[in-house]
């Protein structure tokens, strides 16, 4: 007997429920859309299941843990602090949970019909879904394409029981006592930083010139310097050759200033990007373009070479970030309900989740001078910050870009505690087209870190007040 003869009809199709797919499949909905989302894996994707959140969780463990045994200049002491990782594991693991189940929790309040297997494109308007045991297939009227992405694999570090990508490094069941990382990106950092924080040994092999080559290069230096403070090594222009694995652990074989050189250690964690899941879908036979790196190419709108189906998040050109891809997939959803939406990258945030923490928004001094503005910098620093102080955390500091001509805000880049937090108001204020008197004039509570961002408005008018001019 055959199972799924009979086609299922659907209005919209979404494929993958990650923070692209999941938020695509839900504004679809409540803009009037019959919707049907088809994860193979687990919903959430791999933000909510081996991404974004648990890696968050785990760099918050690791404060904690360092914070107890560390905080000695503010009077506090503790003695014997340990960690059960097992219960770190576990903790983190329950965070994960009520986020997945919240996703189907949305998903089936706004109506969506949940379906688990893999798609594979069988024409411009039908899909065919596959599991172990079934096939059915969906035709539908727009399909949204949001599979994401998967770590890259390098040739001679295959992955194994001691080679791991970000999703083993989140999965270990112990504090491993050395590891080495290779990639000086953010994922590379951030976990890094995340077991420094435990007292891993950590070092880092970094090809470019510095870890975090898309920050400014004072802000990545921060980042630097505290690694170095809990022990890390950071080699940079390094290239990684090979691995050679042991029943205990690893020895990697890396070149640097021309000379090979071996490093031993318990683990070692590759992450030297990520490449789309744009294969085994059938896009080919449906003459949607990519690149050769199987990128899909779209429109303002999201909107495929395909005219019916679009596409969002990781597999289209861009940075891969969770809330460049919800971002798109409400583009998308409106776009197939008639709206005239379309994507503007200009006021999008880029985090990195350090110590201190980094985040930038829009133009950048040099990007601004390399595109032909007549831009202005205005630096205030954390150190001057009453609530930082209070912190204890005072390292870093804020820089607005505004162009010269009217004081129009059209960048941010903030290193320091909160600098997550902090960019959403500059993120506004350039999707607002505000200006640097617009923030200086609106009044922000005190003791905060938020009042930065009047302050360095303040340095952008030439009458700062808690510096010297």
């Amino acid at each position: 007997m055959v199972v799924g003869d009979f086609p299922i009809e659907t209005d919209t199709l979404v494929i993958g429920a990650g923070p692209g797919g999941y938020v695509a499949a839900i504004r679809a909905a409540q803009l009037g859309q019959k919707v049907t989302i088809v994860e193979k894996g687990t919903l959430g994707g791999v933000c909510l299941n081996v991404g974004c959140i648990p890696s968050k969780a785990l760099i918050s463990a690791g404060h904690r843990y360092e914070h107890a045994k560390h905080s000695e200049d503010m009077g506090i002491s503790a003695e014997n602090v340990t960690v059960d990782f097992s219960k770190v594991q576990a903790w983190k693991g329950t965070v994960v949970k009520k986020l997945t189940g919240g996703v189907e929790g949305l998903l089936k309040g706004n109506k969506v019909d949940i379906v688990s297997g893999e798609a594979y494109f069988v024409d411009a308007n039908s899909v065919r879904v596959m599991t172990e045991n079934s096939a059915q297939t969906y035709t539908f009227k727009n399909a949204i394409i949001a599979t994401g992405s998967t770590p890259i694999e390098l040739p001679a570090f295959k992955y194994s029981k001691r080679v791991i990508n970000s999703t083993g490094a989140l999965a270990l069941q112990e504090i491993p006592s050395s590891m080495v990382v290779i990639g000086g990106g953010y994922i590379g950092t951030e976990l890094g930083g995340a077991y420094a924080n435990f007292g891993t040994k950590v070092t880092i092999l970094e090809g470019m010139d510095e870890i975090l080559s898309g920050f400014e290069k004072q802000m990545s230096a921060l980042v630097k310097r505290n690694l170095k403070k809990k022990g890390a090594e950071i080699i940079t222009k390094a290239s990684a050759k090979s691995v050679e694995e042991t029943e205990n652990g690893v020895v990697v074989t890396y070149e640097a200033k021309g000379e090979e050189q071996k490093v031993e250690a318990d683990y070692v964690l590759v992450t030297v990007g990520r490449r789309p899941n744009t294969d085994e879908l059938g896009l080919e036979q449906l003459g949607i373009k990519m690149s050769d790196r199987g990128v899909i190419e779209i429109d303002k709108q999201c909107r495929t070479s395909v005219s019916n189906i679009y596409a969002i998040g990781d597999i289209v050109q861009g940075p891969p970030l969770a809330h460049k891809a919800s971002y798109e997939g409400k583009i998308a959803a409106e776009a197939i309900a008639g709206h005239s939406s379309e994507i503007d990258y200009l006021a999008i945030p880029a985090v990195v989740f350090s110590e201190p923490e980094l985040a930038s928004v829009g133009y950048t001094e040099k990007q601004a001078k390399d595109e032909g503005i007549d831009a202005a910098a205005a630096k205030f620093p954390f150190a001057a910050n009453g609530r930082a102080l209070s912190l204890n955390m005072t390292d870093g500091f804020m820089k607005l870009v505004t162009r010269k001509e009217d004081g129009l805000v059209i960048g941010a880049q903030i290193a320091g505690p909160g600098a997550s937090d902090m960019i959403a108001e500059l993120g506004l204020a350039i999707e607002a087209g505000m200006t640097a008197e617009d923030i200086a004039m609106t009044i922000h509570a005190h003791p905060t870190l938020g009042e930065i961002t009047m302050e360095a408005a303040e340095v952008a008018l030439g009458s700062p007040i808690h510096i010297i001019k």
